[in-house]
């Protein structure tokens, strides 16, 4: 049995749909978002949300799947330490915070942030 609000995914990367969704979450950890980062049609689907103007959260390094998706140009953001960088370099404004909220997008540091995270995702849901 599923918990509450999962979805199980049957669909291939090409396959789901902007429409389908209220919100997306990007996974952090080292190697989950540069997987995702790679994955052409990750990276169109992003691109799309973002148009969308619906919720894009992202954890951790998660942030450089947004830097892969070309979406962080003038965005306010934070992220995991070591891809601050990689983030600038993507054209964004590196904030030194738990939480960064920048529009359609809500960025974290770190699993330590979770709580301040998930707080700021629920208020953004809560507003739409």
């Amino acid at each position: 049995m599923q918990p509450v609000g999962w979805i199980k995914f049957d669909r291939t990367a090409d396959q789901i749909k902007v429409n389908d969704y209220d919100a997306v979450f990007i996974p952090g950890g080292a190697w989950n978002p540069d997987n995702l980062r790679n994955d052409k049609d990750i990276i169109k689907f992003v691109q799309d949300f973002n148009k969308s103007g619906k919720l894009i959260a992202a954890i951790c390094h998660a942030p450089v799947v947004l830097a892969s998706a070309d979406i962080l140009k003038g965005r306010k953001l934070t992220g995991y330490w070591n891809i601050q960088v990689d983030l600038k370099n993507a054209g964004a404004t590196i904030v030194e915070a738990p939480v960064v909220t920048d529009g359609n997008i809500i960025t974290s540091r770190h699993s330590i942030d979770v709580a301040d995270f998930s707080k700021a995702v629920e208020n953004w849901l809560l507003k739409k």
